[in-house]
């Protein structure tokens, strides 16, 4: 599936004809307690993966770590943007997987991790689309800070963020794909700069 607005780039994501029918408790339990995130692309992640192609110097010889890659959809528009190396990092093995695959669809090589704490070296800029749907994962946005020179967040879910250093630079509106028809507060996405 290609990116309403970035045809460039393709994802293998869950079909749009997915079945919609209700679901037994069971069912549920297991998905709640293994969420596939990776089959869909979120609203913030095709925010995010479009503002890199539009502004590729974002990325443009840097060494770009993308935390809670998913399907790796902005870790590939780093790629595609010119980084000189991109981590796609994320605890999921399976998100993992599917960012591998991605990648090998687009022609991008990117280096998989799972472990954040094992990235060793200097990052240039840290790319992170949709992770702060839970609020235990605020305090990430200090670590992102004090370990590159840049960090950019794509969010939908936050609506009363204000962590300094952190300033909103950017908004668009998207809905994931498939379309979850998701609540319109979701579609209205923002995209945060810390650093310079």
């Amino acid at each position: 599936m290609s990116l309403p607005d970035y045809p460039e780039l393709g994802l293998f994501l869950l079909n749009e004809d997915y079945p919609q029918s209700t679901l037994s408790p069971e069912v549920v339990t297991r998905l709640m307690d293994n969420p596939l995130y990776w089959v869909f692309c979120w609203a913030s992640g095709q925010v995010l993966a479009q503002f890199l192609q539009d502004d590729p110097s974002w990325v443009k010889g840097k060494r770009v770590l993308d935390f809670g890659c998913g399907s790796g959809v902005v870790a590939i528009a780093a790629a595609l943007g010119g980084a000189s190396e991109v981590i796609a990092c994320d605890n999921d093995p399976l998100a993992l997987a599917a960012t591998k695959r991605n990648a090998e669809l687009n022609g991008v090589k990117l280096t998989l991790v799972s472990d954040y704490f094992e990235v060793e070296g200097a990052i240039d800029l840290i790319i992170v689309a949709d992770v702060l749907y839970d609020r235990e994962n605020l305090v990430w946005l200090q670590r992102f800070v004090d370990r590159a020179d840049q960090v950019l967040i794509a969010d939908s879910r936050v609506k009363d963020f204000d962590y300094p250093p952190y300033v909103q630079i950017d908004r668009h509106k998207a809905s994931t794909l498939p379309d979850l028809d998701e609540s319109p507060e979701f579609r209205d996405v923002r995209i945060y700069l810390a650093g310079s």
